[in-house]
């Protein structure tokens, strides 16, 4: 996408741009987001909360859109300097009553890789805190812990996505591919043509109905793949009965099991108790489906003739409490039969934010140095020490995954200051009724962002920062691909760069002048690409100069790892061996134990969550968008008729979801493509409507990832009298567009 700087006052033109992920396709958001950059209610000054300032001034101009007319202690506008005086004392003060660990970073899956690398630094030289995690832990965590552990490394996809137009067969586990990111469907036609789409989602998303509905053009044929729908929350259950079948028929991969794979045996045992008939009795799917599917899958494989498979995941099985097994799980399904390391074939996980993978490569993760290094390795240390100029001995080792931080905030012992950069926490963590009482209990809260968030609005101090088309910058996409992102408008009123922010922030709080925080992205990323090199994200080789270059020539740009100046990168990871010690795949055996918050007398009804295609995440930009905000204005959740004739709950009434943790209220939307037994919600909203109000923060053993995708909920009307009114809904056409 390119962005063509308006003349005047109108917004800047988006034009899409032809690139192999998606050939100029945009999808609703994008051809509306230039309409972002000119939010009336844009945040253009720093704020603070008056009763800070001493003397405390009266109110220079309005407080802070949104906060409530009658706010006792409103947010203010500052000069910078005072905003970051504030900042500087307080932090000092705290840190010095109650050591570095009082001080605590959020960070985001959406800034740039720059962005990333310098927040990570500043946390552990100047703040000298392990307390650091973002928003990428709810979002790609468990698919990180489980490519690490099975490949040693983690890359969401390890290959181009364009790949997939050439594959016979696309297992999708929990992704709704054509509502996240519709111009990737194209990339499915292949699959779809084969009748080798397979999708597992309980509802029948979008992307479920492109694998079965019947083709548009019945020239192509009736074709069709396959949509099982289980139980929420046995998904984990679903993969293993598959491998069993390949495993019982024959399928497997033989000699590349031998060849290039460990643990085989104990996977085997592991699933020899899964037999399709099982699978059926827990999840639902019928076990001649389950067969059908593990030999559509073989017949694709390249040990078998066919034309290619591969097996990914989203985060409707990651974010689970046993989203790491399921993850597991479906790289030994893949490795069975012999996909990854293979041109055509493979396994991946379809990665969520805009830089979703970037952003967990640089220092923002709890365990993480910068290049993927992981922390507690001493050899680690001592290189990013060498290039930051500081002792290793003084860097600070791991610290709490998000939903541990967010919990302990003014805890005894726990931080007492949160500074969140891109991320929107009070809708967008689980259970979170809790983390707006941590963030209220906390002595100071500095919120970064572009628009007054529901995080924002609880902050101390309020600290306006560029967005996307206002800064320079990279990205690195789901495949491993380093994007450039340029400037395309100047900042309003008095935006500043959080590289600027943090260097300022930096020298307010004494940091030497040996530990430098350039505000030049150009050379935060050199930096950065020094601190990688020899990581397993090994940016060593890249510059701006040479991604621009590579664009400039019509390049398809840079895979990571690219060690040096001369080396191409590397689109295509694992054809010539694992980053493991012996070069080899490791299987490892799971088993499924089932959701946290299991259905019961009370919360009878399982709650899924997930996107809509109108709305991002917590809807701090989208609802801002007044086409998409037309197009899905409030949220809604989705039930069976049968479920809502039983319940006496008609289409359009006010529904309660009420779990463990809280409620939530919605109107209802009738649907056959939810299961009776379960209901569906988007997560976008705030307040009332915020589904994560009532979702368990239960996380995965491994990968600390919350289980935002199941958990039970009772379903009630509201006893308001008012009378049913049908939820607002777009036609097929704006749908579509």
């Amino acid at each position: 996408m390119s962005l063509t700087p308006a003349a005047g006052p109108a917004a800047p033109e988006v034009r899409p741009r032809a690139f192999p992920t998606n050939r100029g396709g945009l999808c609703q958001k994008g051809w509306t987001s230039a309409a972002v950059l000119g939010a009336p209610d844009r945040l253009t000054r720093p704020l603070v909360r008056r009763s800070l300032l001493d003397p405390a001034p009266p109110v220079p101009g309005a407080p802070v859109p949104g906060a409530p007319a009658a706010d006792a202690d409103p947010l203010v506008p500052v000069p910078w300097d005072t905003a970051l005086d504030l900042v500087a004392t307080r932090l000092a003060a705290l840190s010095a009553e109650h050591g570095p660990q009082a001080v605590a970073v959020f960070g985001g899956g959406g800034l740039t890789n720059e962005k990333a690398y310098a927040l990570g630094k500043f946390a552990r030289t100047v703040l000298r805190t392990p307390n650091i995690d973002y928003n990428g832990r709810f979002c790609m965590a468990s698919a990180a812990a489980g490519m690490n552990r099975a490949f040693g490394v983690d890359r969401g996809l390890p290959f181009p996505l364009a790949d997939l137009g050439g594959a016979q067969a696309v297992l999708l586990l929990g992704s709704n591919l054509a509502e996240t990111m519709p111009p990737a469907v194209q990339h499915l036609a292949g699959a779809r043509a084969a009748g080798g789409l397979v999708v597992v989602d309980p509802r029948r998303s979008a992307t479920a109905r492109l694998a079965v509905d019947p083709a548009p053009d019945p020239a192509a044929g009736p074709s069709q793949g396959v949509h099982l729908a289980p139980v929420p929350g046995t998904d984990l259950a679903v993969v293993l009965g598959l491998l069993h079948v390949v495993l019982a028929e024959g399928l497997a991969d033989e000699a590349y099991l031998a060849a290039r794979t460990t643990g085989f045996e104990d996977v085997a045992r592991s699933v020899a108790a899964w037999w399709p008939e099982r699978v059926e009795s827990v999840a639902g799917v019928p076990a001649e489906e389950l067969r059908r599917v593990a030999r559509l899958l073989a017949a694709a494989a390249p040990a078998h003739g066919g034309a290619g498979a591969y097996v990914l995941t989203g985060r409707g099985v990651e974010q689970s409490t046993q989203g790491t097994a399921t993850v597991t799980a479906a790289i030994n399904l893949a490795l069975a039969l012999g996909l990854p390391g293979r041109v055509g074939s493979g396994y991946g996980a379809i990665t969520g934010q805009g830089n979703g993978q970037g952003g967990r490569e640089h220092g923002q993760k709890a365990d993480q140095l910068p290049g993927y290094r992981r922390i507690d390795d001493p050899a680690a240390r001592a290189h990013v020490a060498a290039v930051w100029g500081v002792d290793p001995d003084s860097l600070p080792g791991p610290g709490l995954p998000a939903v541990r931080l967010l919990r302990s905030l003014a805890t005894p012992g726990g931080p007492r200051a949160l500074l969140v950069h891109g991320s929107n926490v009070v809708v967008s963590a689980p259970d979170a009724s809790r983390v707006v009482e941590r963030l209220r209990a906390l002595d100071l809260l500095v919120v970064c962002d572009v628009v007054p968030s529901e995080t924002a609005r609880l902050a101390h101090v309020v600290l306006p920062v560029t967005q996307w088309a206002e800064e320079e910058g990279t990205l690195t996409s789901l495949e491993g691909r380093v994007i450039r992102r340029r400037a395309a408008v100047s900042p309003p009123g008095e935006v500043r760069s959080e590289l600027w922010v943090l260097a300022e922030l930096a020298r307010r709080l004494g940091a030497p002048a040996t530990l430098a925080f350039p505000t030049d992205p150009a050379e935060v990323f050199d930096e950065l690409a020094r601190a990688s090199a020899g990581g397993p994200a090994d940016y060593a080789g890249l510059s701006h100069a040479r991604l621009d270059a590579d664009e400039a020539a019509g390049g398809p740009g840079l895979h990571w790892p690219v060690p040096d100046g001369d080396h191409p990168g590397t689109p295509r990871l694992f054809l010539d061996g694992f980053p493991t010690p012996d070069g080899r795949a490791r299987l490892v055996a799971v088993d499924h134990v089932g959701p946290s918050d299991e259905v019961r007398p009370g919360a009878p009804f399982y709650l899924v969550t997930g996107r809509v295609l109108q709305h991002y995440q917590s809807g701090a930009q989208t609802h801002r968008v007044p086409d998409l905000e037309r197009l899905v204005p409030e949220p809604y959740v989705e039930l069976h008729p049968v479920l809502g004739f039983r319940l006496g709950l008609p289409d359009g009434a006010r529904v309660r979801l009420t779990s463990a943790r809280g409620e939530v209220e919605a109107t209802a939307r009738w649907t056959d493509a939810v299961r009776p037994d379960t209901v569906f919600m988007p997560f976008h909203w705030s307040g009332a409507g915020s589904v994560n109000r009532v979702t368990t923060d239960a996380t995965d053993p491994v990968s600390g990832m919350p289980e935002f995708k199941v958990c039970a909920v009772d379903v009630t009307p509201v006893p308001d009298g008012a009378p049913p009114r049908p939820a607002p809904r777009p036609t097929p056409e704006e749908l579509s567009r």
